[in-house]
């Protein structure tokens, strides 16, 4: 049996975790547990809600480590708890994980320092304050650190995580299962195709979170180098 713990981060992007939750719960012998602080359901950024299966108390080992991201991640880039049970995971884990923002979790926990990492393109320039070297790729394999890019790259991610831990005919069984065959009908899902109107406007209106984030991330770099 191979455990994957998801750590539930409260407003994080749904897609970001049920994207890969659909790849992991199809490998063989996989066991998902979503790890919360308590087994209270966490809502996520647009009130989807989700029902934890453990607690920090309760998982304290597992064979994959895995974080979601979205604007919730602010919130846990420094928060105790959620920090101290991914650094008890991770060096028993056999790979440890995160998609999108997720990946800030991570450093902010000392998990990315020397390691080549991806993240979503609104935060590709934190990863350095955090150890990391960031590269612009859709998922990246660094050691046993596997990241992957924003959203809907959790799925590429899974997949190719899918292919390291069990084979590639695995993955593809279960790429040709879920049917991932995407095409999208706009050019537009990167800040190097979409229109400069539109990525002008996303960043006007993202503003003020991406502030509070650097904020939290310099802050979980201070407390880094400050060997906390």
């Amino acid at each position: 049996m191979t455990v994957f713990a998801m750590l539930l981060v409260p407003r994080m992007t749904q897609l970001d975790f049920t994207g890969p939750y659909e790849v992991f719960a199809r490998c063989p012998g996989a066991k998902v547990e979503l790890v919360w602080k308590s087994l209270e359901p966490v809502a996520t950024e647009y009130g989807l809600t989700i029902t934890p299966t453990a607690t920090f108390d309760t998982l304290g080992q597992a064979d994959v480590l895995f974080v979601p991201g979205g604007v919730g991640i602010n919130d846990v880039l420094n928060d105790p708890q959620a920090l101290a049970w991914a650094r008890q995971v991770a060096p028993g884990a056999r790979y440890v994980t995160a998609v999108c923002t997720g990946a800030l979790f991570l450093g902010a926990a000392g998990l990315l320092k020397d390691r080549r990492a991806t993240t979503h393109w609104t935060a590709m320039e934190m990863l350095p304050l955090l150890g990391a070297t960031p590269v612009k790729e859709r998922s990246v394999i660094s050691g046993n650190v596997v990241t992957g890019g924003g959203v809907t790259a959790g799925i590429d991610f899974a997949l190719r995580l899918a292919s390291e831990m069990y084979g590639r005919e695995v993955a593809q069984s279960i790429q040709l299962t879920i049917e991932y065959d995407p095409q999208p009908p706009f050019h537009a899902g990167h800040p190097d195709t979409a229109p400069r109107p539109i990525l002008d406007a996303l960043r006007a209106r993202i503003g003020p979170r991406q502030a509070e984030r650097l904020k939290q991330v310099r802050r979980a770099a201070e407390r880094l180098l400050a060997g906390e």
